[in-house]
């Protein structure tokens, strides 16, 4: 499989990378001078919201950690500690892999859910029958091998569909 890189430090060009690549994965350093690891994390959530975002860090402290994984990072690796980052990577994109068995409207369906949407709300923002969101709910536990809403709810965070907290410092 053919891989490629590509190295942003600026807004713009983190824009642009997420547009013409499409990336598998996202690596960040923790403290950019121009564009920090926050606004990214954002763009990423908001153009590619199940793509992997892993944060490389100098040394943080706890709560900075806690909150970046809250607000959807995938991972922190420290730089003093690359050796880790493989793995981080393969894990990431493994969890990752059953979500490109689902149909777009699955993923909505496994979103809205997540969100906390009843099955009559969700048919109705999406003009479905509650029997087609039902049929929807049922593939998603059987594709993603989880047994209850709960477990449906903890995937969409787990692989970004929806963010556990918002951002904050």
């Amino acid at each position: 499989m053919p891989t490629s890189m590509e190295r942003v430090d600026s807004e713009a060009a983190f824009i642009g990378a997420l547009e013409s690549h499409s990336p598998d994965v996202v690596l960040c350093d923790y403290t950019l001078a121009q564009f920090d690891s926050h606004a990214a994390l954002e763009l990423v959530r908001d153009a590619l919201p199940a793509t992997p975002f892993i944060l490389v860090a100098g040394a943080i402290g706890r709560t900075p950690t806690g909150n970046a994984i809250r607000a959807g990072v995938e991972d922190v690796v420290l730089k003093a500690d690359l050796g880790g980052l493989g793995a981080s990577i393969s894990s990431a994109l493994a969890v990752r892999r059953p979500l490109h068995r689902l149909s777009r409207r699955q993923r909505e369906v496994l979103r809205m859910i997540a969100e906390g949407h009843r099955t009559r709300d969700i048919a109705s923002r999406l003009g479905l029958g509650v029997k087609t969101v039902e049929s929807h709910r049922y593939a998603l536990m059987k594709r993603l091998r989880l047994g209850s809403v709960v477990g449906l709810v903890r995937y969409a965070i787990r692989v970004g569909l929806i963010p556990l907290d918002p951002i904050s410092e």
